[in-house]
């Protein structure tokens, strides 16, 4: 069987798997439009083949109650406002996409995959040089998303731990993928014809009720804010502190367990670093 259509049996199944659990799949609630963007397509594609979902505005509660598994400290439950629509790369970028902007000599290393591997290893700096050239080449402006809009996306209306429930296994996500520490899913992956000890190929897993593809595990992703703590009362749009120490990085990744993939879970990165855990997915920016 091809690896394409073993990817759609695996999101077919994922999905039946979230109608039997009675997980809540719901479509993005666009009622909550503004009347300027109402004619605004729901899914846009780009020329270098990312697709966007429009994200409506919307507000969640962001963080984790101190009762859930693998709650920290840092992830204060506090309520969130998002007053604008954004666009969200339904993938992470992937080797092919960071090749048609930066060229296949911009990496020094070979990074693992395929073109449609999401690219690792590169630096929150190196991504702004990304976005530098991606913006000058003159159709649209893309950046980062926010740590608030990350979560929100995520969560994709829900508040449990994962956007589909509270628990997780190996057909949902790609994590426990380490043959050297972390690897319960190694037999199941192997079956399924994934390679073992990096990503995935991106849409390898089911979407989320939103339509985005391994906002939980896979890798990584670089956001947009320095971290800090969480306030104590509502915010609204929150961007971060105006500097700081370290960004903050979302989502979990193929190397560790279950837990980091929880859509509260916060982690940080000084920017220059690099992982092969690392990589990111970007807003488009309505005009």
């Amino acid at each position: 069987m091809s690896s394409r259509l073993l990817r759609l049996a695996a999101i077919l199944t994922g999905l039946a798997i979230l109608a039997v659990a009675g997980a809540a799949l719901a479509a993005p609630d666009y009622a909550k439009l503004p009347a300027q963007y109402a004619k605004l397509p729901k899914k846009v594609t780009n020329d270098l083949g990312m697709e966007f979902v429009l994200i409506p505005p919307g507000s969640f509660m962001m963080g984790s109650p101190e009762s859930e598994v693998g709650h920290q400290k840092r992830e204060r439950l506090h309520k969130v406002i998002l007053t604008r629509p954004f666009y969200l790369q339904t993938t992470e970028v992937t080797l092919s996409q960071w090749h048609k902007v930066m060229g296949t000599r911009w990496l020094a290393a070979k990074r693992p995959g395929g073109p449609d591997s999401p690219v690792v290893q590169v630096s929150w700096f190196q991504v702004q040089q990304y976005l530098y050239k991606l913006n000058h080449m003159g159709k649209d402006t893309y950046r980062l998303p926010t740590e608030a809009q990350w979560e929100y996306a995520a969560r994709a209306g829900s508040q449990t731990a994962y956007p589909w429930g509270g628990g997780i296994n190996c057909n949902r996500a790609m994590y426990a993928n380490n043959s050297l520490k972390n690897h319960e899913c190694l037999r199941y992956y192997k079956k399924r014809g994934l390679p073992e000890d990096q990503p995935a190929p991106v849409k390898s897993f089911p979407p989320n009720a939103w339509g985005l593809y391994d906002m939980n595990g896979n890798v990584w992703e670089w956001v947009s804010d320095w971290l800090a703590p969480y306030p104590k009362g509502p915010v609204t749009d929150p961007l971060g502190p105006v500097d700081g120490e370290w960004r903050v990085r979302r989502g979990g990744s193929w190397f560790g367990g279950p837990l980091v993939l929880r859509s509260a879970n916060r982690n940080f990165a000084n920017p220059a670093n690099k992982y092969n855990t690392l990589g990111f997915r970007l807003v488009r920016e309505i005009n």
